[in-house]
C-alpha cells in the first residue's frame, strides 16, 4: 500500500483520505506519514484541521510521525504548521511538542542538523516554549521534548531544571540526561549529579537521586563516586539501598 502511495498524485491521496469509512482513516493516515512523499504530506496538511478533527486520529497522527525511523524535514515541516493552528486541544498539543523532539532528535541523527533550517526552528520552538512556560506542566512537557532531541547543547538548560526544579521537574530533566552516551557526561553534569544525589543544596525525590547515582555509576565513576554511594546507602530506604549496591556490582563485574 505505501509503495502505491508513493506514486500517487497529492490529488489522489487527498481523495482516498476524504472518501474513506471513518474507521479507516487512522490505517490511511499512518501509511501516508509512512510514505513521506511531498504528495502525501502535502495530502495531509490539507486533510487534517487540528480544530476539528477527533482526537484519536490527530494523535495517531502525530505518534506516527514521532516513531518514524527516518523522518524527512517536510514531516517535522508538516508538525511544525499544524502545532501554529488556534485552538489546539492541551493533550494534542502536548503529544505534538513530544513528537517535534522526537522528530528533532532523528533528523541530528541523519547529520540533517545544520543543513535543515526547519530543524533549527523546531529546536526554537522547543526551547522558546520551554523559557516561556510558568506552569509545571508545560515545562515538564518542553523537557520530555528536549530528552527526545538528545541535542548536546541543551544539556546546560537540562541541568539547570535537574538542579533547580520541583519534583516532576526534576525528575524529567534528570531522566532526560540519562539518555546522554557517556562523551557527553562531562564533569559539570557529574557534579551537578552529586549534588543532586547527596542532597547538597535541598531534598530531592527519591526517583531523582536514582537517577543522578546511576549517571554517575553508568559513565566511568571515579573510585570517590563509588565509596560515597556505598556510604549514602545506609542511611536509605532498604529497597533503594539494594536497587544501589545491585548497581554497582554489576559496575565492577
Amino acid at each position: 500500500f505505501i509503495q502505491m502511495l508513493r506514486s500517487a498524485k497529492k490529488r489522489d491521496v487527498l481523495q482516498l483520505l476524504r472518501r474513506a469509512p471513518e474507521e479507516m482513516r487512522p490505517f490511511l493516515v499512518e501509511a501516508a506519514v509512512a510514505t513521506q512523499s511531498m504528495a502525501s504530506l502535502a495530502a495531509l496538511s490539507d486533510f487534517l484541521d487540528f480544530s476539528k478533527e477527533p482526537k484519536s486520529l490527530l494523535e495517531k497522527f502525530l505518534y506516527t510521525a514521532a516513531f518514524s525511523p527516518r523522518p524527512s524535514g517536510e514531516l517535522l515541516h508538516l508538525v511544525l504548521d499544524k502545532l501554529d493552528e488556534k485552538q489546539l486541544a492541551p493533550e494534542t498539543w502536548e503529544t505534538g511538542i513530544v513528537a517535534v523532539g522526537s522528530l528533532v532528535g532523528k533528523l541530528c541523527q541523519q547529520k540533517l542538523c545544520g543543513l535543515q533550517q526547519v530543524v533549527k526552528h523546531g529546536v526554537e520552538t522547543i526551547l522558546r516554549g520551554l523559557r516561556g512556560a510558568k506552569e509545571e506542566p508545560k515545562v515538564v512537557i518542553y523537557l520530555l521534548a528536549l530528552g527526545n532531541a538528545m541535542l548536546p547543547e541543551t544539556i546546560p538548560t537540562l541541568l539547570h531544571h535537574a538542579e533547580d526544579g520541583p519534583t516532576a521537574v526534576t525528575a524529567t530533566a534528570t531522566s532526560a540526561l540519562q539518555r546522554f552516551p557517556a562523551p557527553h557526561i562531562s564533569s559539570k553534569v557529574k557534579r551537578v549529579m552529586r549534588r543532586i544525589f547527596h542532597q547538597k543544596r535541598k531534598s530531592y525525590d527519591k526517583t531523582c537521586r536514582l537517577a543522578a547515582a546511576e549517571i554517575l555509576l553508568d559513565n566511568h565513576p571515579s573510585p570517590m563516586d563509588v565509596i560515597n554511594i556505598l556510604l549514602a546507602t545506609s542511611e536509605m530506604e532498604t529497597e533503594t539501598a539494594t536497587f544501589l549496591l545491585l548497581k554497582v556490582q554489576n559496575s565492577l563485574r
